[in-house]
């Protein structure tokens, strides 16, 4: 399937987005979840990895202006904005866990208010590209969000972020809870996003498939960037291998223990 990215209807013209964090710190209220982490998205696909409680949503609803944050966040060099709305209006388009569609509302209904702000004829031509990315999608294009599968649902939102022609996209968990041939698709789909010009910054638990399509990854745990370079050599790296694909067993319970391996090893790969 060729994906096709829409023109941006503001932004046009613009260099593909590159995402510059320096001595960013999050969280809520006096808690602090990420303190002065430092990462950059670059044109392409970066992942951030990590396991529950890591601080990966945390990340990007700091970047999405849901919770307040400290520290530089530049898109191209200009200060990222705090406010959400402003964030949109930059070019960036967040798909958030749990998708958070309107299940009372068609498909066709949630891609027009991913596309609100757009001129009319302009929406309906995204929407129609939407459909010739997300064939499945343009089969229900009358059905209601709620009752479709989560893997269609997933495709729907990820279908009405890009309606807003995002030069920077973010995914919290999309393989969360799908099948495995679903997670293929979708970060499948993910890939063919960054490879026409969107830059794509995605959290996500699955280690393994998310490394097979991504440029470059970092590994955050508690709050800290633990090893980061590019996806091929994190792959490969003893920090992944030990941590998260079963390398190192735990020899009273046989299973992996990410957070013990992680922190015994501290390794960090050169970025790409």
């Amino acid at each position: 399937m060729m994906w096709h990215r829409p023109e941006p209807f503001r932004l046009g013209g613009a260099p593909r987005a590159h995402l510059k964090i320096d001595g960013l710190s999050a969280g809520y209220g006096a808690f602090l979840v990420l303190r002065n982490l430092t990462l950059e998205a670059r044109p392409g696909l970066t992942v951030v990895l990590g396991p529950n409680g890591a601080g990966k949503t945390t990340l990007l609803k700091a970047l999405n202006g849901l919770i307040p944050r400290q520290g530089a966040v530049l898109l191209n060099g200009e200060e990222l904005p705090e406010k959400t709305h402003e964030t949109v209006q930059s070019g960036v388009a967040l798909v958030a866990e749990g998708r958070q569609l309107f299940p009372q509302m068609t498909v066709t209904e949630n891609l027009e208010l991913g596309g609100w702000l757009v001129p009319k004829a302009e929406r309906a031509r995204r929407i129609e590209q939407a459909f010739n990315d997300f064939p499945k999608l343009r089969e229900r294009a009358s059905q209601l969000a709620g009752t479709m599968s989560g893997g269609e649902q997933q495709m729907v939102a990820v279908a009405r972020a890009m309606m807003s022609a995002p030069r920077l996209l973010m995914l919290d968990e999309p393989s969360l809870g799908l099948a495995p041939k679903m997670v293929d698709e979708l970060l499948g789909i993910a890939r063919r996003i960054a490879d026409a010009g969107t830059t794509v910054l995605m959290v996500e638990q699955n280690v393994k498939k998310a490394l097979a399509v991504a440029d470059r990854g970092y590994v955050l745990e508690r709050g800290a960037i633990v090893a980061s370079g590019p996806a091929a050599l994190l792959a490969r790296s003893t920090v992944i291998r030990e941590a998260y694909l079963g390398a190192d067993k735990d020899p009273a319970s046989g299973t992996t223990n990410a957070a013990d391996a992680v922190n015994r090893r501290k390794a960090t790969a050169t970025p790409a």
